[in-house]
């Protein structure tokens, strides 16, 4: 069984995380896309706009709710402990154990891969797949040990999750962004300034 992992803060998830993930699915024959909005994300410790994990779990199931062969998980919301891919990977594993797995990764995060915990044991445990910009190959950071990489063929989307944050501290409308679900969601919560 070929699975693929797709983490993030999804903060709020929007419309470019939907065409990574079916672009994952299409190029790398995955059978199953897990995605896993972050629990408590190191790499954003501080900042102060990231919502309550429980928020950004419901986002994210809102977000990708229907698409076939994606399943959104709680494993690192349920824990009590800053998330870390590896980490979450191997308890991946426990339950499917003949499983192979590939990590699916923006090129932002992994310029900045070998800032990640226990990133040899992550790369010795997985395939990573990339997303490539349009025309662009990936570029790897040179810090990291030698790996091989399939790069996500990945029409650029502007759209980012800061950006939908600005937009909503001045009263626009981003459902174009994010889809009605998500929009809706929120408005009721009153998440961002909204």
């Amino acid at each position: 069984m070929q699975l693929g992992l797709f983490g993030g803060s999804f903060n709020p998830p929007h419309r470019a995380h939907w065409a990574l993930a079916q672009a994952a699915l299409a190029q790398l024959q995955l059978d199953r896309l897990i995605v896993m909005p972050a629990g408590q994300p190191w790499q954003k410790a501080g900042q102060g706009d990231l919502a309550p994990a429980a928020h950004r779990l419901a986002m994210t199931q809102l977000a990708f709710a229907g698409m076939d062969r994606v399943e959104v998980s709680a494993l690192e919301i349920e824990r009590d402990e800053p998330s870390a891919t590896a980490t979450t990977l191997a308890r991946l594993r426990v339950g499917y154990p003949q499983a192979h797995w590939t990590l699916v990764i923006g090129q932002d995060q992994y310029a900045r891969l070998s800032t990640w915990r226990q990133v040899d044991a992550l790369l010795a445990s997985c395939r990573l797949a990339v997303a490539a910009r349009a025309g662009q190959s990936v570029q790897a950071d040179p810090a990291l040990p030698p790996h091989a990489v399939t790069a996500i063929e990945f029409a650029e989307d502007p759209v980012s999750a800061s950006e939908i944050r600005r937009r909503l501290s001045r009263g626009e409308d981003i459902t174009p962004l994010v889809g009605p679900h998500v929009a809706g969601y929120i408005a009721q919560h009153h998440l961002y300034g909204a």
